[in-house]
């Protein structure tokens, strides 16, 4: 097996996280009636790896970026326990090396920077009807919190 390696992104990558990018948007489509019809981004990416809140990782193998993730620390709402949480997003992986784990060392990463910045609760999104990133994220240790509902008049 290739050795998988996680690193921060640099403004070098950027090519490839745009890429990235809109492999993300490709792939939510389906499962999302409200996004525009034409070309859309759902990040600054550049803006990201300079900000002192977002760690974005990428993964590479053999020099090659194959992954990124991203974590954003923000502040709760008033009422919750924690002072702090880091939302976690950006998460792709080229098709060509989806299954052998390169998500979960990104997301464990990302974790890992999590605790340094005395961040202890990650949040992330994923749309409902996602079966295989559900399986994915629940396999790294999150469990479904709330549901979020919708309804176009």
């Amino acid at each position: 097996m290739q050795k998988i390696t996680i690193r921060k992104a640099r403004t070098d990558d950027l090519e490839k996280l745009l890429e990235f990018e809109q492999g993300i948007i490709v792939t939510e489509r389906p499962f999302d009636p409200t996004l525009k019809e034409e070309k859309i981004h759902y990040y600054d990416i550049e803006q990201m790896i300079s900000a002192p809140h977002i760690e974005v990782l990428v993964a590479e193998i053999d020099s090659e970026v194959i992954a990124s993730g991203y974590a954003r620390i923000a502040a709760p709402k008033p009422y919750l326990k924690h002072e702090t949480y880091a939302y976690l997003g950006f998460m792709y992986t080229d098709l060509n090396y989806r299954g052998i784990g390169v998500n979960s060392k990104i997301i464990e990463s990302l974790k890992d920077w999590c605790r340094l910045q005395n961040v202890f609760e990650l949040r992330l999104d994923v749309y409902n009807d996602n079966a295989s990133a559900i399986k994915a994220y629940e396999k790294a240790g999150f469990k479904k919190h709330l549901i979020n509902m919708r309804i176009g008049l």
